[in-house]
C-alpha cells in the first residue's frame, strides 16, 4: 500500500499562485493530480511518468500549471499560476504502479486531498 500525502493548498486571490506537493511512501511509476469542485465531476489536471519524466497537463490549465517530480523524495509538485476562481476545488494526488500513465488510467492510490480556493 502506498500512502500519499498532499500539502500546499490554501486560499488565494485571482491571479495568484500556489504550489501543491505530494509525497509518496514508496516509489510509483505514475503520479497525477485530479481536482473536484462541489457538484462537478472529478477532472484530471496533470500527470507525470516518474520513470521517463514525461508529463501531460490538461488543456484547461496547460498554460498556467506545471507538474514536476522530486526523485529524492518520491514526490511531485504542481505549480499553479494565474489562478482563477474556477480553479477552486479539492485537489487530489493519485498514483499507480503499472500500465499506461494517463489521466484516464485507473489509479490505485489516492491522497486525502488539499483544498484550493481562489477568490475573485
Amino acid at each position: 500500500q502506498v500512502q500519499l500525502v498532499e500539502s500546499g493548498g490554501g486560499s488565494v486571490q485571482a491571479g495568484g499562485s500556489l504550489r501543491l506537493s505530494c509525497e509518496a511512501s514508496a516509489l510509483t511509476s505514475c503520479m497525477a493530480w485530479f481536482r473536484q469542485a462541489p457538484g462537478k465531476e472529478r477532472e484530471g489536471v496533470a500527470r507525470i511518468n516518474t520513470v521517463s519524466g514525461t508529463t501531460y497537463v490538461a488543456a484547461s490549465v496547460k498554460d498556467r500549471f506545471t507538474i514536476s517530480q522530486d526523485h529524492a523524495k518520491n514526490a511531485m509538485s504542481l505549480a499553479m499560476n494565474s489562478l482563477k476562481p474556477e480553479d477552486s476545488a479539492m485537489y487530489y494526488c493519485a498514483a499507480r504502479n503499472s500500465g499506461a500513465c494517463l489521466l484516464s488510467s485507473e489509479y490505485n492510490f489516492w491522497g486525502q486531498g488539499t483544498q484550493v480556493t481562489v477568490s475573485s
